[in-house]
């Protein structure tokens, strides 16, 4: 592992590093770490600005939507000077500015089953930050079998969701399918764009997200795999539930039925904002 820091990365992470959890084995652990964040809007905008600003290497950034007016309320990483512009190439810009020592790879494109086997093993860790089920379903089927650990949070209204899924490293761990085996019905839940979200909410989860995808490259602290934390802003309560394996799960089961991603074709990403 290169320990080897310019005066301006000593600057930068000094407070990084004078923590004994992170220290400079830990900054170099993060400078090493590859990235990628699927949807760079309301969770994703507070999400890359940290990992970024922490000092994570490679950040890429899977978004094919555009800015608009409507998503400035809470996407916080774009300005008004880049309405119109792809939302991944917006973020860069924002993190370009942030520190220009990571490396930001834009990736302009749906997220279907092709894209999620081209892109996910070329990095260390996915977060998952968009507002359809079909994507989060896509996203988490495609972690489990390429082998590569999940941090997903979702937002809605004033409440939000935040786990860690790392089925692919044992039966120790459930998967996103333990939790909910299928898509609810089409209209059961209503996205953000019908029944709204106050904008401050996405940019808390989007950086408990960001804390937990940076103690998952470190290895400190007690990991939210097999833990579901809860959050209503309105009654200002955090509360966090046990998650277990279930045996007859589709994709981590005994049985499994789900081995590839061939149900997923023509899945396709819109990361406005998030559905539990």
């Amino acid at each position: 592992m290169d320990l080897d820091f310019t005066d301006a990365e000593l600057q930068r992470y000094s407070r990084h590093i004078l923590l004994q959890e992170v220290g400079a084995i830990g900054q170099a652990r993060l400078r090493a770490a590859r990235v990628l964040v699927v949807g760079a809007g309301g969770l994703g905008s507070p999400l890359a600005l940290y990992l970024a600003a922490a000092g994570v290497g490679t950040l890429g950034l899977v978004d094919d939507d555009r800015l608009e007016l409507s998503n400035l309320q809470r996407q916080v990483a774009h300005d008004m000077t880049r309405l119109g512009q792809n939302k991944a190439a917006s973020v860069a810009e924002a993190l370009a500015r942030l520190n220009p020592e990571v490396r930001v790879e834009v990736h302009d494109r749906h997220l279907d089953a092709a894209a999620a086997e081209a892109l996910i093993p070329r990095y260390d860790l996915v977060c998952d930050g968009t507002d359809n089920f079909d994507t989060r379903y896509l996203v988490g089927d495609a972690c489990h079998l390429l082998g590569r650990t999940l941090v997903t949070a979702s937002v809605l209204r004033f409440e939000g969701q935040l786990s860690v899924f790392k089925s692919h490293a044992g039966h120790a761990f459930p998967c996103h399918r333990c939790l909910h085996p299928a898509p609810p019905p089409p209209g059961l839940v209503p996205s953000c764009s019908e029944a709204g979200v106050l904008g401050a909410v996405t940019g808390v989860m989007g950086t408990l997200q960001a804390t937990e995808v940076l103690k998952e490259i470190l290895g400190i602290g007690e990991s939210l795999a097999g833990r579901l934390l809860l959050w209503d802003a309105l009654d200002a309560r955090f509360r966090t539930i046990r998650l277990k394996r279930d045996p007859a799960c589709p994709l981590c089961g005994e049985q499994p039925r789900i081995r590839d991603l061939s149900a997923h074709d023509g899945a396709a990403l819109a990361p406005a904002c998030s559905v539990p």
